[in-house]
């Protein structure tokens, strides 16, 4: 039998120690469960890059408990909580940062408060909830304690929701579809919040604006790979993860053509 998996998802980085206790909190009460790394460079406090970073790996995550701590406000009155979806059981704040992983398996199963100070460490203060809360509570689930041990069942409807943005539509004919960056990769590629299907009907040449009042217009090119993109085009491609991005080949478009997360992109069929 292979060995119980945690995914382990934080912002705490690699230049301290929280990681590293974390995993040996986990190391001394489950012992023979395995932790695999998403990623711990999330920026700092950023619940937005937390989910999304979440939501664009849980359909390739092992069975098994998913530990994600992205948590500003640590030691107030936000929830720590455990939610059972799909295959998985997500342990973490109660503050958006699961719900769109959540939601992509097809919505919470159940889900409980951690309030049970028996699997709780004793804690010098209340700042470190990774380790003193979450990181003790999933090694304990990876070891096969129900989760209605650790606290009270709550409803998911309660949950925060998502914290991730939805496309819009403008104009009379609502030509107009209104995005946003959601993230840009280590090669300078903008993905958008944007489904393919939402510009079926524009053709292969799109008209993009961005920047401060829309003020940036560009010509998109749709494109298979990033290779088909010509040089001095704007390429748009269907991304790993069935999103619309924005690329150069072999260049960043978010340096080029100053693009960054958060940022509204404007879509419409070019004149």
């Amino acid at each position: 039998m292979s060995a119980p998996v945690i995914s382990f998802l934080t912002d705490y980085g690699l230049v301290d120690e929280f990681v590293g206790v974390c995993k040996s909190v986990i190391a001394q009460l489950a012992p023979d469960s395995r932790v695999i790394d998403i990623s711990h460079d999330i920026e700092p406090h950023d619940i937005r890059a937390g989910s999304l970073t979440l939501v664009r790996a849980v359909q390739y995550m092992a069975d098994g408990v998913v530990l994600a701590i992205v948590d500003p406000g640590v030691g107030t009155a936000r929830r720590a909580v455990a939610v059972s979806a799909g295959a998985l059981v997500f342990v973490g704040p109660d503050n958006g940062l699961m719900a769109p992983a959540v939601a992509m398996l097809g919505g919470a199963i159940g889900a409980v408060e951690l309030t049970n100070p028996a699997f709780h460490l004793i804690a010098p203060g209340p700042t470190f909830a990774g380790r003193d809360i979450f990181a003790p509570v999933a090694a304990r689930l990876s070891s096969g304690t129900p989760m209605e041990e650790f606290g009270p069942v709550i409803d998911p409807v309660t949950l925060l929701p998502s914290v991730l943005p939805l496309t819009r539509t403008s104009g009379e004919d609502h030509e107009i579809l209104i995005g946003e960056v959601l993230w840009v990769d280590r090669f300078g590629n903008a993905q958008l919040n944007v489904d393919p299907s939402e510009i079926e009907g524009f053709g292969d040449v799109l008209s993009l604006r961005w920047g401060g009042l829309l003020k940036t217009t560009r010509t998109g090119h749709r494109a298979n790979t990033y290779a088909d993109v010509k040089t001095g085009q704007v390429g748009l491609i269907v991304d790993s993860y069935g999103l619309l991005s924005i690329c150069l080949d072999r260049h960043s478009a978010a340096v080029e053509l100053g693009l960054s997360a958060g940022m509204s992109v404007t879509l419409s069929v070019a004149v």
